[in-house]
C-alpha cells in the first residue's frame, strides 16, 4: 500500500508517524527493546501528547534477528498465528534466546551467528543489519512507523528496508508477474486469479535478495508490499494492525537463507516415490465414465507409456453436490469395483488413484444439512450459515478451525480411502470471506490466507494416519507460509499457450524461492486445447519437473489426441524421468532436509554469477542438471550456460560456458545439460518411478577433475519416507547404497558399499581401461567407457587413456 505522494508529500487522507529517535532502552543479555517517539524530544513537555513506539529486537534462531514494532499493545489477539519452529504449534512466543547483546557506550549490538543488528541510541533512529563486516540493509527515516487512512481510520503498521545498488528481490509466493520483484506492488492475499494476473493462489510474506539475506513478515493476514515501487531504494511492507513483526534471515547464500527460513517455518516430508511418476487426469468438464477411464489407462499401456497415478476430476461426483464425497451412481455405479479393476489392469505399474475435492459443501449435497446442524460450516455474525452461489449453488465453507469439523471432514475422506483412493487433489481454498465468525474466534482478516493451511493439513494428516508415514501426498493449489509441509502443490489454471507455459515456470521458480520444495503444473495448459507443438514442448517441461500431471479443462490430455509424435515424446520423457529417479530422490531429500527446492532458479546454484540473477526461462533440476524448456513452435530456444564445461545429457555434446546460446531442437530433445564434475546416478529400469534404484544403477561421471571425490547415495526401496523418530537425516543414509568416485591423475576409482547387485560406471566422453579387478568389464560406447561391476564388487579402478583409441581393449575382462 502506498502512503506517500512522491518523495515530499503524503497521499490524501493519510497521516503517518515514524520512529525518530530513541528515548529509552531496556537491555537484556539476549535481546533489547527500544522506545522510539515519533518526534524529537527537546524538553520534558515533548514527552506529552505523542506516540511512543515499542521496538523489540530478539533472535529466535541462529542467523535470524526479529524486530517487533508496536504502537498500541492493548489490542485483542484473536489469531491465527504461523506455527514457527515446527513442533511448537500455534506458539506465540517467538523470542527464544539465540542472540547475544553487547553495549559500547551508546552503541547496542545484537549478534546471532554471523548476523548482527546495530543501533546508536544517541543518534537519529536507525537500524543497521550487518554480516561479516558488511552492511546487508538498513532501516532509515520512515523505516519504522504507522499510518492512518481516511475515511475508514484504518491503522497500518509499516517498515522499510533499504535496497543496495543492483540488489534484486525475489519470492513472495507463487507469482506469475516478472520474476524479479523490483518495481512491483504485491498484496499477500489469497485469490483464485489464474496464472495471468498479479493475483496468486500461494501467497507467502517472505522475500530474499541477491545480497545475502531474506525477510519474513510474521503476519498471516494481508501484507502489502511496495518493492522499490513507492520509495525506489526500499522494500516497504505494511499490515493493518497495531504491531508489525519481521525476521531478517542471513545466508549468505540463497540456499542458506532457505535453510534457515524453512527451519523456522517448516520443511516437507518426502513424497512417496510413486508420486514422481506420470499422473493422467480425466480433465475437468470432459465427459467420462468407467469405460472412458479404463480406455485411457489401457491406451497408455498399449503405447508403452508408464502411468503412475490416474486422477478423477470434479465430475466424479454429481453436479451441484460438490463436495458430497459420493461417486455419481449413474456414471460410476460400482466405484469400489471400478477402482479394483483399474488397479488389477495395471499391476505392473501399481497404479494409484487420486480424486478431486474442495473445502466447500453445496446446498444440494446431503451433507449440507448434516454439516450445518453439527455446526461445521462457517457462519455470519448473525449466526446464519455463510453461503453464496459462486462455484457451487448455495455452497457453505467447512470451518476447519473447529476440531469437530476437521474430524468430520477427515471421516469422509477415510471412506474414499477405504474404497481404494490413494491421494487427493485439494483444490480451492482461496475465496475465503471476511464478514464471518470462525468457530475458534479467529480474526477473519488473518484467517483469509491461513485457511488453506488448516485445509491442507487436515487432508495430509488423514492420509498419513491411513496410509502410513511417507505415503501421503496432495495435489494442492492454495498455500501460505508453512504450506510446504504438505506437498505437492501445482500452479493452477493456465492457458494453453507458450506464454502461459513460461508464466507457469516463473510461478514455480518464485514458489521455490519461497520455501516450497515440490511443484507441478498442468501439462498442456488448463484452458483451451494446446496445439501438438505446444503439447509436446510442455510434456518435456512437465516431465523434467518435480511432479508431472497431464490435465486440462474442456479437452483430454491423452497424448494420442495430438499426434503420434506426442505419444513418442510422452513415452520417452516419462521413461527418462524414471531413469533419473535416483538423482531426483537426492534433490527431494535436499528439500526435506534443507528447504532447497527440486526445481531451482539459476540464482540458487550460481549466486556469484550476475547473469543468473534474472533468469526465469531455465532452471536447475537438482544440483547438476540445467533445463531450458522450449517456448516456441519452431524449436528455437535461447538460454544461458554458466561457467565450466557442460555435457548435453541426451546427445553427449560438450558445451562450454559461460555464455548465451541460441539453438533449435526437434521434439525429441531440448537443452538438458549436466554440470562438469557431476556423477549422475541413472536407474537401470524405466517402467516405473518406484523401482529399486540401486540395483543395476549406472554412475554417469562427467568431467571429473583431478583430485576430486564425489559421494553418491542411492536410496533403497521403501526409504523415501522420513527417517524414524530420533534418527534424523542419518536414518536414511544408513540404508543407502553409497558410491565414492575419485580421480587422481589418470586413475579413476569407485568404492561401493551397500550395492544390492551389479552396478556400472560410465565415463562420459572418456576412454578408460580396467587395470585391476577381475569382477569388472569394460565396454567402449559412443557415450564413453562403460565399466560394469559384477554383484558383490566393492571396488573398481580404471585408467584414463589419452588419445582416441589408445589402449582399447587393454585389460578388458
Amino acid at each position: 500500500m502506498k502512503f506517500t505522494d512522491g518523495h515530499w508529500l503524503m497521499r490524501d487522507g493519510v497521516q503517518a508517524s515514524y520512529a525518530t529517535e530513541i528515548a529509552d532502552t531496556r537491555v537484556h543479555d539476549d535481546r533489547f527493546t527500544l522506545y522510539a517517539p515519533v518526534r524529537h524530544i527537546l524538553r520534558r513537555g515533548d514527552t506529552l501528547n505523542g506516540p511512543l513506539l515499542t521496538v523489540e529486537c530478539f533472535s529466535p534462531a541462529e542467523g535470524v534477528i526479529g524486530v517487533r514494532a508496536t504502537h498500541h499493545a492493548g489490542t485483542v489477539d484473536r489469531g491465527p498465528h504461523f506455527a514457527l519452529r515446527p513442533g511448537q504449534e500455534d506458539s506465540q512466543d517467538n523470542t527464544a534466546a539465540a542472540g547475544k547483546v553487547t553495549r559500547d557506550g551508546t552503541l547496542l549490538e545484537l549478534a546471532s551467528g554471523g548476523l548482527a543488528l546495530r543501533v546508536d541510541t544517541a543518534a537519529p533512529y536507525r537500524l543497521e543489519f550487518t554480516a561479516d563486516g558488511h552492511t546487508l540493509t538498513t532501516v532509515e527515516a520512515r523505516g519504522t512507523g504507522y499510518a492512518t487512512t481516511a475515511p475508514d481510520g484504518a491503522h497500518h503498521s509499516l517498515a522499510q528496508l533499504s535496497l543496495g545498488v543492483g540488489e534484486l528481490v525475489y519470492g513472495l509466493g507463487e507469482r506469475f508477474t516478472p520474476f524479479v520483484r523490483n518495481g512491483q506492488r504485491v498484496d499477500i492475499w489469497q485469490a483464485d486469479g489464474g496464472t495471468a494476473s498479479e493475483q496468486a493462489y500461494k501467497n507467502v510474506p517472505f522475500h530474499l535478495t541477491n545480497r545475502g539475506y531474506g525477510v519474513f513478515v510474521n503476519h498471516p493476514g494481508k501484507v502489502s508490499y511496495e518493492v522499490g515501487s513507492e520509495a525506489v531504494g526500499r522494500v516497504q511492507f505494511s499490515v493493518e494492525d497495531q504491531t508489525l513483526e519481521y525476521y531478517l534471515i542471513h545466508g549468505p547464500s540463497p540456499k542458506e537463507i532457505l535453510d534457515r527460513y524453512t527451519a523456522l517455518t517448516g520443511r516437507p516430508p518426502l513424497p512417496p516415490a510413486w508420486s514422481f511418476g506420470l499422473w493422467l487426469s480425466t480433465s475437468f468438464t470432459t465427459s467420462y465414465d468407467e469405460e472412458t477411464v479404463r480406455g485411457f489407462v489401457r491406451g497408455m499401456a498399449e503405447r508403452d507409456i508408464p502411468l503412475g497415478v490416474f486422477h478423477f476430476d470434479c465430475f466424479w461426483m454429481r453436479a451441484y453436490q460438490w463436495c458430497d464425497f459420493t461417486w455419481d451412481p449413474e456414471v460410476f455405479p460400482d466405484p469400489e469395483g471400478m477402482l479394483r479393476r483399474l488397479k488389477e489392469d495395471n499391476t505392473e505399474q501399481d497404479l494409484k488413484i487420486c480424486v478431486w475435492i474442495n473445502p466447500y459443501i453445496a446446498q444440494k449435497s446431503p451433507l449440507f444439512d448434516e454439516a450445518a446442524r453439527l455446526g461445521h460450516l462457517l457462519r455470519r455474525p448473525d449466526g446464519s450459515v455463510w453461503q453464496w452461489d459462486l462455484w457451487q449453488a448455495g455452497m457453505g465453507l467447512v470451518d476447519f478451525t473447529s476440531p469437530e469439523a476437521r474430524a468430520w471432514y477427515a471421516d469422509k475422506l477415510r471412506g474414499l480411502l477405504g474404497q481404494g483412493v490413494d491421494c487427493f487433489k485439494t483444490d480451492f481454498g482461496e475465496r475465503v470471506p471476511t464478514d464471518v465468525v470462525w468457530h475458534d474466534g479467529s480474526d477473519p482478516e488473518r484467517m483469509h490466507n491461513y485457511y488453506t493451511q488448516l485445509y491442507n493439513r487436515t487432508v495430509f494428516e488423514t492420509l498419513t494416519e491411513e496410509r502410513g508415514e511417507g505415503e501421503a501426498v496432495l495435489f494442492a493449489r492454495s498455500a501460505t507460509t508453512g504450506g510446504q509441509q504438505y506437498p505437492v502443490h501445482w500452479g493452477g489454471d493456465c492457458e494453453s499457450t507458450f506464454g502461459a507455459m513460461a508464466e507457469s515456470l516463473r510461478g514455480g521458480l518464485s514458489l521455490g524461492l519461497s520455501g516450497f520444495g515440490f511443484w507441478s503444473h498442468d501439462i498442456g495448459g488448463f484452458e483451451g486445447k494446446p496445439s501438438p507443438e505446444l503439447f509436446k514442448r510442455w510434456v518435456q517441461f512437465g516431465l523434467l519437473s518435480s511432479h508431472s500431471r497431464l490435465h486440462g479443462s474442456t479437452s483430454y490430455r491423452v497424448p494420442w489426441a495430438y499426434d503420434e509424435e506426442a505419444v513418442t515424446v510422452t513415452r520417452e520423457f516419462t521413461r527418462l524421468k524414471h531413469r533419473l529417479m535416483p538423482y531426483l530422490c537426492r534433490a527431494a531429500r535436499q528439500a526435506a532436509e534443507h528447504g532447497t527446492p527440486v526445481m531451482r532458479a539459476m540464482l540458487l546454484e550460481f549466486p556469484d554469477d550476475p547473469a543468473c540473477h534474472t533468469l526465469d526461462r531455465q532452471y536447475m533440476l537438482g544440483d547438476d542438471l540445467l533445463v531450458a524448456p522450449v517456448f516456441t513452435a519452431d524449436g528455437t530456444v535461447e538460454y544461458y550456460v554458466p561457467d565450466g564445461e557442460w555435457t548435453h545429457l541426451l546427445s553427449g555434446e560438450r558445451i562450454p560456458g559461460p555464455g548465451w546460446r541460441r539453438e533449435q531442437y526437434g521434439f525429441d530433445s531440448l537443452p538438458l545439460l549436466v554440470r562438469a564434475g557431476a556423477v549422475l546416478p541413472y536407474g537401470e529400469r524405466d517402467e516405473r518411478a518406484d523401482h529399486d534404484w540401486a540395483h543395476g544403477v549406472t554412475l554417469r561421471a562427467y568431467g571429473l577433475a583431478d583430485g576430486a571425490t564425489v559421494t553418491t547415495r542411492v536410496p533403497r526401496p521403501g526409504d523415501t519416507s522420513r527417517p524414524e523418530a530420533g534418527e534424523g537425516a542419518a536414518g536414511h543414509r544408513r540404508r543407502d547404497a553409497v558410491f565414492r568416485t575419485s580421480r587422481q591423475g589418470r586413475r579413476i576409482a569407485v568404492e561401493a558399499a551397500g550395492a544390492p547387485g551389479p552396478w556400472r560406471l560410465l565415463l562420459v566422453g572418456m576412454r578408460a581401461a580396467v587395470r585391476d579387478g577381475a569382477d569388472v568389464t569394460a565396454q567402449h560406447t559412443d557415450e564413453g567407457t562403460l565399466l560394469t561391476a559384477h554383484p558383490g564388487t566393492t571396488e573398481l579402478t580404471a585408467l584414463l587413456v589419452e588419445g582416441k583409441g589408445e589402449g582399447e581393449g587393454e585389460g578388458e575382462g
